[in-house]
């Protein structure tokens, strides 16, 4: 009995890892969105830029990434996507990179409350209070996880610049 009961066992898991091997995972698909979903290949990578649109394959920076129902904003300084002139302080800067970073959570799908993680990077620790009041005014209902640290410098002379995670709430 042992020994057939360890047959099985073996084969049981010979078969899933042929199944899964095989990507028939797909093929068994719950819901037809599901399967429409299995032909693109579930948990595709989407790279899109500022816009939602496919990302330049060339770019070396995608802004916008979503992978299993998570979507990953890359760096995003005062003047990543915003180049027009506004005063260097560190109100203005985190106004612009927070509507940035608002802008790519929406068009990934997300809101500013199914952001999970974000980290926060200062040119100077100084204006940790001040990045913390504007922070505040874009998570009435609570903020995510956050890591700040400060750095030595900035692209494009951003006094901030934030990275995060958020959850994929609408399709």
């Amino acid at each position: 009995m042992f020994s057939n009961l360890f047959t099985r066992r073996m084969f049981a898991g010979k078969l899933a890892a042929l199944v899964s091997g095989m990507g028939l995972a797909s093929a068994a698909a719950d819901s037809p969105a599901e399967a429409a979903v299995g032909k693109q290949g579930k948990g595709a990578v989407q790279k899109l830029n500022y816009e939602g649109k496919p990302a330049d394959p060339n770019s070396f920076i995608t802004p916008l990434i979503i992978h299993n129902s998570v979507i990953y904003i890359a760096g995003v300084g005062a003047h990543s996507h915003d180049k027009s002139e506004f005063p260097m302080d560190i109100e203005n800067h985190t106004k612009h990179v927070m509507e940035s970073v608002k802008t790519l959570i929406e068009t990934g799908g997300g809101t500013m409350d199914s952001i999970l993680q974000l980290t926060v990077f200062l040119a100077k620790i100084d204006d940790y209070d001040g990045m913390n009041k504007v922070f505040k005014t874009y998570f009435p209902h609570g903020g995510p996880a956050r890591t700040t640290v400060a750095v030595a410098a900035l692209p494009g002379n951003s006094l901030v610049e934030i990275n995060c995670t958020a959850a994929v709430i609408r399709k």
